[in-house]
């Protein structure tokens, strides 16, 4: 399997929650040499880097940033099925003889 590599880091670890990407991406140098990122699923366009000095926090960085998108996704379910459950259902009318 062929590296994948943005901006200089070595895309290493993915998670995918929904439609949502977070990927690590790690480089040899001193200054961040740990990045985690988020992109949308099956796209390269990663944004809203964070860069870390080490493996363990870039780790704990992937898997609390697929947490909260997956808390965000069951809050909009849970709105969602609260909405539903609001709405009134219309039932057909039935219609008697005109006068």
């Amino acid at each position: 399997m062929e590296k994948e590599i943005n901006a200089g880091y070595i895309i290493t670890d993915r998670l995918t929650v929904g439609n949502s990407e977070f990927v690590i991406g790690q480089r040899d140098t001193e200054i961040a040499p740990f990045v985690t990122w988020k992109c949308r699923k099956g796209e390269k366009d990663y944004f809203w880097g964070h860069y870390l000095s080490d493996r363990l926090s870039a780790l704990e960085d992937l898997c609390n940033r697929a947490l909260d998108e997956a808390h965000y996704l069951r809050s909009l379910q849970q709105e969602k099925d609260a909405t539903e459950k609001k709405e009134p259902k219309f039932q057909k009318k039935k219609h008697g003889q005109e006068r």
